[in-house]
C-alpha cells in the first residue's frame, strides 16, 4: 500500500508535470515531452533553485522523493536477501541533480533552457536518468519469482517508512494545491503582469495571453524544439523579465498559500508531520546501510 506522502508525491508529479489537469483550472502548465535530440542538458539556473513556496514545507520535493526511494531500494533489497535472492541496489544521485520543484511552475524561466529547448522538456540529468534506467532493466531481467517477491518486499519498505506516522487529508492537500495556484492566476496584480506580459510578447510579434498559453501551444507538440518555438521561448523570458512577471506571480501564490496555511493549521501540522517522520525514517534506513 503507498502511504499517504507517497501518494501526494505521486500524485501531483503525474499532474503538474504531465499536465493531467488542464492549466486552465488550476495546475502549473503542461509540459512537453524531452526532445529527441541529444543536447546537453543545462544545470538548472540560480532563479529556478532559489524559488519557493510556503507549501513546500508540505510537499515532497523530487531530492525528498529521491531519498525515499532509495531507502524503499535498501529495504528491498534486504527483504530480497533474507530470502535468499539477489538484488542490485541503484546509485543514489545526488540532491543537486534532482530538479527544483519549481522550475516549470510558471513557464520557462531559464535562458539556457529557451535557447536548448524551446518550451520542450529538458531531459533528466544524466544520474538521474542512468538511475531510471538500471531500475527498469533490473526489473524486466529479473525472473518472475524475483519480481513478484519485489513487489511484496515494496510494500513492506512502505509499511516501513510509513509507520508511526499521523494520519493526514492527502485529498485536502491535493485540492488546495490546485485551488492556490488556480487562485493566483485570478490576483489583480497578476493579471496585470499578464496584460504587460501579454502586450510586450505582441511588440515582438507572438500574440498570447498569459506564459501558460503559451508554453501549451500546440503547435510545440513535436519531436523536437523548432527555430519559431525557441524564438517564441526567448521571447518569453525577455518578457518575463521586463514586466517581473515570474516575482509578482510568485509573491500572489506565497500570500495565497499563507493564508491557506494560517486557516487549516490542523491540517498542515499532520502534513508536515507524516513528511518529517518519513524522511527521518529514510534517512536511518540510508545511513544503516
Amino acid at each position: 500500500m503507498i502511504d499517504p506522502l507517497r501518494r501526494w508525491s505521486i500524485a501531483l508529479a503525474s499532474a503538474l508535470l504531465a499536465g493531467a489537469v488542464p492549466a486552465c483550472t488550476a495546475a502549473p502548465p503542461a509540459t512537453l515531452p524531452p526532445p529527441s535530440h541529444a543536447a546537453a542538458v543545462p544545470e538548472p539556473g540560480e532563479q529556478a533553485r532559489r524559488l519557493t513556496l510556503p507549501f513546500d514545507a508540505y510537499d515532497v520535493s523530487p531530492a525528498e522523493n529521491m531519498t525515499l526511494e532509495v531507502a524503499e531500494d535498501l529495504l528491498v533489497g534486504d527483504c530480497l536477501r533474507a530470502r535468499g535472492m539477489r538484488w542490485q541496489a541503484l546509485d543514489t544521485p545526488a540532491d543537486s541533480q534532482s530538479e527544483p520543484p519549481h522550475r516549470r511552475r510558471y513557464g520557462i524561466i531559464e535562458h539556457a533552457i529557451a535557447d536548448a529547448f524551446g518550451y520542450h522538456t529538458p531531459p533528466d540529468h544524466p544520474a538521474v536518468a542512468a538511475r531510471k534506467q538500471n531500475d527498469l532493466a533490473r526489473t524486466t531481467q529479473a525472473p518472475p519469482d524475483v519480481r513478484a517477491a519485489a513487489e511484496r518486499c515494496l510494500g513492506q519498505a512502505r509499511d516501513h517508512l510509513s509507520a508511526g506516522t499521523p494520519k493526514a487529508d492527502a485529498g485536502f492537500f491535493n485540492k488546495i494545491i490546485f485551488a492556490s495556484f488556480d487562485a493566483s492566476q485570478h490576483d489583480e496584480k497578476v493579471k496585470r503582469a499578464f496584460r504587460s506580459w501579454s502586450a510586450c510578447m505582441e511588440s515582438e510579434g507572438f500574440r498570447y495571453p498569459d506564459p501558460l498559453t503559451a508554453i501549451t501551444d500546440p503547435r510545440w507538440e513535436t519531436s523536437h524544439p523548432t527555430p519559431q518555438e525557441i524564438r517564441t521561448a526567448q521571447a518569453d523570458l525577455r518578457c518575463k523579465g521586463k514586466t517581473d512577471l515570474v516575482s509578482i506571480w510568485t509573491a500572489a501564490e506565497t500570500r495565497i498559500q499563507n493564508d491557506a496555511i494560517r486557516s487549516h493549521p490542523k491540517k498542515f501540522q499532520q502534513l508536515r508531520a507524516v513528511k518529517i517522520r518519513q524522511l527521518e525514517t529514510a534517512r536511518r534506513v540510508i545511513a544503516r546501510n
